[in-house]
């Protein structure tokens, strides 16, 4: 062959196949977001599945009675909604956070100080109408969550610190001031159990459907998943939050300030937990407590994880988790398991969506090989 055949003609092929491997990747990738949470959920009910066998259960009759406990009634369906809310707005956060590759781990903790927030005002400003003590009463829990929030956001921003040990850190010193609390200032008056009074008939979030517990609490999440939903993906913020994501190197040099977008972000995710945890304290237990919303945190990780970080996938996944969460007990006692049996297919869960983005490498491998393949099925490939 010619210098011009070794330098110049393979140059436009290749070029060609990179952009026909961007394709192919883009396609099965698009396969591939909706597989991976379908098939951790699939693998995780059968491994659990075969711990039930082992305990000389039914995985039918477990999974029969799981269903029905969520979804067998209206007042179930109300019953797993209501558990999902807290689920749904902590994850939201987590996951716009997670498209900037900021990890929160500190869900637990915005929590937790979200529902301290809003029970100060819920509780000692009783004077004020609904109209104003309810939607008061949010905003102070969202400022308590973004505040907590904001100081691992600073240093990790600013400083490079490590957010997933900050924000860890931060969740046991926020579950220490909640016991500190309900022990002592906050206390009800003349009570003996650790918890504060209950909040104004005012500030109770009003039901949706009569004889349920279905609270407005609910369409406060949809509301926020599809506002969440627009600014992600139709707005210029949104851009610049996956271009953080992807390079933040290239989104520097593209003059987004990546530094102070990290803050905000972090701000966000801290905002909405604790709008879960005024939402939380406000529409179902309407009263402080220790332990009030335990392990909600963690679990909204994996909420935001199997809804592959997008707002409509969150609000899916976090009814998931609500429903199990609603039905595990009605799947012990049917199926005669022990009940500690009740936090394992949650936990088993937890672990296939942790692992599962190892799965997304698999759409890079799959084009990679088609590529190949037709390639040398091709006449041009001689």
């Amino acid at each position: 062959m010619t210098q011009t055949g070794k330098c110049v003609e393979p140059a436009e092929p290749a070029q060609v196949n990179y952009e026909q491997l961007d394709l192919l990747i883009r396609k099965f990738e698009n396969i591939f977001y909706i597989l991976v949470p379908v098939m951790a959920v699939l693998i995780s009910l059968v491994v659990v599945g075969i711990f039930i066998v082992i305990q000389n259960a039914s995985p039918l009759v477990a999974y029969a009675s799981l269903f029905k406990s969520s979804f067998g009634s209206l007042y179930d369906v109300s019953n797993s909604l209501n558990r999902a809310v807290p689920l749904i707005l902590t994850g939201l956060g987590i996951a716009v956070a997670a498209r900037a590759g900021i990890m929160n781990l500190g869900g637990e903790g915005q929590i937790i100080l979200g529902g301290i927030f809003a029970t100060v005002v819920a509780v000692n400003l009783y004077w004020l109408p609904s109209a104003l003590l309810i939607p008061l009463s949010i905003f102070a829990g969202a400022l308590g969550g973004a505040l907590w929030a904001f100081v691992p956001g600073f240093f990790y921003a600013k400083h490079g610190t490590n957010i997933i040990i900050t924000t860890i850190l931060l969740n046991d010193i926020a579950i220490g001031i909640l016991g500190m609390l309900v022990k002592g200032p906050m206390k009800e008056a003349g009570g003996y159990a650790p918890q504060s009074a209950v909040v104004a008939l005012s500030a109770k979030l009003p039901f949706l459907i009569d004889s349920t517990r279905l609270h407005v609490g609910i369409l406060i999440a949809v509301v926020l998943v599809l506002l969440t939903q627009v600014l992600v993906f139709r707005s210029s913020a949104g851009h610049e939050i996956r271009t953080i994501g992807e390079n933040p190197n290239f989104a520097r040099h593209s003059g987004v300030n990546v530094k102070t977008m990290q803050i905000w972000l972090m701000l966000g995710a801290g905002a909405l937990a604790g709008v879960a945890g005024s939402v939380e304290i406000l529409g179902s237990q309407h009263r402080l407590r220790s332990g009030f919303l335990a392990n909600y945190g963690y679990e909204a990780l994996a909420v935001a994880l199997l809804g592959q970080k997008s707002p409509i996938g969150v609000l899916l996944a976090g009814v998931l988790f609500g429903a199990l969460k609603a039905g595990r007990g009605g799947m012990v006692r049917a199926a005669e398991l022990p009940v500690s049996f009740s936090m394992v297919l949650s936990g088993v869960i937890i672990f296939f969506v942790v692992i599962s983005p190892i799965m997304m490498k698999f759409p890079r491998a799959i084009a990679v090989r088609s590529m190949n393949r037709s390639r040398t099925k091709s006449p041009q490939g001689s």
